[in-house]
């Protein structure tokens, strides 16, 4: 049986993504599905980079704002949203093109994972109360492949790797070759969007000064009134540096700096998670519109099915 299609854009922060998944909802009857783990959450629309009014009035998106910053949204929870909406999209006859840069939710969609166990916060809470270097030994002797796919101040995936073997007796390893050994639930069509190193590092700064522009400041200074942020919402990029300024532990000016600093170091791991996916094809985005790559990647697609 023939796989339903979906198509792509993901790619790293600033590289132009809304734009091209607009522009290839128009040309080809479809309606964007966001794959950001931060456009899910109410109130961050400056911080996460949502799309503009404008932007959503010339193509359906959906999976954003559904959920208070208060609420954690795990890659599991993401896909049990998403599917339904998936499910629409094909039986209106609308062609699904997911957008987003964050590689787990996009991830959760087009690849057969599992999802299904929940974390343990109180195991976890004792775990990152150990020592980096210890945690990662431990991993090493557990489970080596995970342990030299991790870095050992990626503390938080370590910590999850050494959760899930505890809670299941089984390791990342294991249940990651299990879930190759799975069909694919969708023929998936990733597009990614390529720039010159400082032409991206350009654009994101100019992204935040214009989020600046657009009121950030004025965003989080709504959203730090809400004691009851989860740590999911709480990683936006820009909310913490923000808020030392806000409450005068750092300059404006600083913060700003290291707003731009940790985008460009995002990036940095988004393209590495996507240039790691062999699915995912690389168009040469500069000195084209969106229109133009909108284009490129329908033909492409196209060719892929014909072939």
């Amino acid at each position: 049986m023939k796989k339903r299609m979906l198509y792509g854009i993901v790619g790293p922060t600033a590289s132009g993504k809304t734009g091209v998944a607009i522009a290839l909802a128009q040309s080809v009857d479809g309606e964007v599905v966001s794959c950001d783990s931060m456009q899910i959450y109410q109130g961050m629309d400056i911080l996460s980079a949502k799309p503009t009014a404008q932007e959503r009035a010339a193509a359906a998106h959906h999976m954003i704002s559904l959920l208070p910053p208060s609420e954690k949204c795990t890659a599991a929870r993401f896909r049990d949203m998403a599917l339904p909406v998936l499910e629409d999209l094909f039986v209106r006859g609308k062609q699904p093109i997911l957008c987003g840069g964050t590689g787990l939710y996009v991830d959760a969609i087009t690849r057969p994972r599992s999802f299904a166990l929940e974390g343990n916060e109180e195991l976890r809470a004792r775990l990152m109360g150990m020592e980096r270097v210890k945690l990662h030994k431990w991993l090493r002797e557990i489970d080596p492949q995970s342990a030299a796919r991790l870095h050992e101040n990626d503390v938080r995936r370590v910590v999850r790797a050494l959760e899930i073997y505890l809670l299941t007796g089984r390791t990342m390893t294991e249940i990651a070759q299990e879930d190759a050994q799975r069909d694919a639930p969708f023929d998936a069509r990733l597009f990614a969007l390529d720039w010159p190193r400082d032409v991206l590092y350009a654009r994101i700064d100019r992204r935040v000064d214009e989020m600046v522009a657009t009121g950030m400041i004025e965003e989080v200074r709504a959203l730090m009134q809400d004691s009851a942020m989860h740590p999911t919402a709480l990683q936006a990029l820009g909310y913490k540096e923000i808020l030392a300024a806000l409450r005068g532990e750092i300059s404006l000016e600083e913060a700003l700096a290291r707003v731009k600093q940790g985008s460009r170091n995002y990036a940095k791991r988004q393209l590495t998670w996507f240039r790691r996916d062999a699915r995912v094809q690389w168009i040469a985005a500069q000195g084209k519109s969106a229109a133009e790559i909108a284009e490129e990647i329908r033909r492409r697609a196209e060719s892929a099915e014909n072939a």
